[in-house]
This record gives structure tokens, sequence and C-alpha cells, in this order.
């Protein structure tokens, strides 16, 4: 459980950075270079390739280097595990909200009224 929260911090850690957001969304479309990654960003180079480092640390992201070429691609598994958290919230606060709702349709106004108009 500890591994599986640590991994969950640095997977929420890496996605807080904005140029990493960016750099994200576009491995959504496909596998690419750093340079590609690199082109939206008003960043140089060696930065891209340390948000890079960050997103491989995290596990959100593989890379592999064939020549001078290091190509990145998602890794689904990291996320997956990020969005069965953010799930496992969400159930929760809507069965609360849930109870919530009943709770206050059976409950009497506090002013006495019978609520209708």
């Amino acid at each position: 459980m500890l591994d599986q929260t640590a991994d969950l911090d640095r997977v929420f850690q890496a996605l807080a950075d904005p140029g990493r957001r960016v750099m994200m969304e576009r491995l959504s479309q496909g596998p690419a270079s750093v340079s590609e990654l690199a082109q939206p960003l008003a960043m140089s180079l060696a930065a891209v390739l340390q948000h890079v480092q960050v997103l491989e640390a995290s596990g959100l992201v593989r890379s592999q280097k064939s020549g001078r070429t290091r190509t990145c691609s998602i890794n689904p598994a990291a996320l997956r595990s990020a969005e069965q958290w953010i799930s496992a919230r969400r159930a929760l606060w809507e069965r609360r909200l849930d109870r919530l709702g009943e709770v206050l349709e059976t409950s009497p106004p506090e002013d006495g009224t019978t609520g209708e108009r």
C-alpha cells in the first residue's frame, strides 16, 4: 500500500506542472521525440529533457533512444492508477451527496413551513 501511495504521489506531482501536462497531452496522440515535445513550449531542449525525466520517474512516460533521437510514449498503466484513485474518491462523494439529498428530501423545513408554495 505504501508503495502504491508513493507511486501515486509521483504521478500527481509530475502532472502538477503545466508544461508536463502539455507534453502528456501531445503524447496522448502518439509517440513523440523530445524535440517534438519541446515545440509548443517556451523552454530549452535541456529543460524539456528534465521534464521528460520527471515524467519517466513517475512512470507516466517511457522513452527509448535510437541514435540521437529519444522517442517518448505514454505508459497507460500509470494513468490508470491515477484514474482509479480519482474514480474511487468520486464514487465516495457521490454516495455521500446522494445520502444527503435523501435526508434533505425527508426532513421538514426548519421554519415550520411545508416547503410547498
